[in-house]
């Protein structure tokens, strides 16, 4: 028996995995997060599997059911949205899955950030303008943030941020940010990212907080912030295919004898 821990992408039914897929259409039982995961995914199950929504339980009720059939030798799909290593609450579940010696696995899945800069036909790291991508989170009613993983911290490297569960959080994400970024740095909000009534809002670090506001968006939402975002900006070219860029796949071409 195993548990498979399956990310479901962000919402776009086409964006699980082959594999993921094919788990979840082989799983007798199949716990999904219903909130995040829609259920054109998990109807993909057996006729006969236990299709259970875990949104409204806790994570006791959730190791019950998981060990119930443990007991009965029956593989569970273990579907969340996203990809499981980022912001999944996977790893409480292996800690409690690992004391009871049952076995698990992983099948990663799209993040929301990969799809969201997939469809604003955006690259989220641009030459010389922005190199590295953060997935960070603000604290607000959930876990405290770590020492030095405050956005005052991580702004001063001017990379592209990717702020998860923070849409009611843009004040502070303004003032944090401004300084390092200044007022006129690009936001986007990717609201629903996959789902039918999907939505982007374009805005700067001073802009947005009101645009938000307006648009009386409150949840799954993820903000993006940098240099990187700004649209039609001219940067240099990448070196990878670069004429003069050479590389063990592309060795220095020797000269033709004259």
């Amino acid at each position: 028996m195993t548990v498979h821990f399956i990310g479901a992408g962000p919402g776009d039914p086409d964006l699980i995995t082959v594999r993921g897929l094919r788990l979840i259409q082989s799983c007798p039982v199949c716990l999904y997060a219903g909130s995040l995961v829609p259920e054109q995914i998990v109807s993909a199950a057996p006729d006969d599997a236990r299709v259970i929504d875990t949104a409204p339980m806790t994570l006791d009720e959730i190791i019950d059911e998981i060990r119930d059939a443990h007991d009965k030798g029956l593989n569970v799909a273990r579907v969340h949205s996203g990809d499981p290593s980022v912001y999944g609450a996977t790893a409480e579940q292996m800690r409690r899955l690992d004391a009871l010696d049952i076995d698990y696995d992983v099948t990663p899945g799209v993040p929301a950030f990969a799809a969201a800069a997939a469809a604003l036909k955006t690259e989220l790291t641009i030459p010389e303008v922005a190199q590295t991508v953060i997935v960070t989170r603000t604290a607000m009613q959930s876990s405290a943030m770590p020492n030095n993983e405050d956005l005052d911290t991580l702004g001063k490297s001017g990379a592209t941020l990717a702020i998860h569960l923070s849409i009611r959080n843009l004040r502070e994400i303004e003032r944090q940010l401004v300084p390092h970024y200044g007022p006129d740095c690009p936001v986007i909000v990717a609201y629903r990212v996959g789902w039918p009534d999907e939505a982007f809002l374009h805005g700067t670090l001073s802009t947005i907080a009101n645009q938000i506001r307006k648009s009386k968006i409150t949840r799954t939402a993820l903000v993006f912030v940098g240099h990187a975002l700004k649209p039609g900006q001219d940067f240099r070219d990448s070196a990878l295919y670069d004429a003069d860029h050479v590389h063990v796949l592309r060795p220095k071409k020797k000269a033709k004898a004259s």
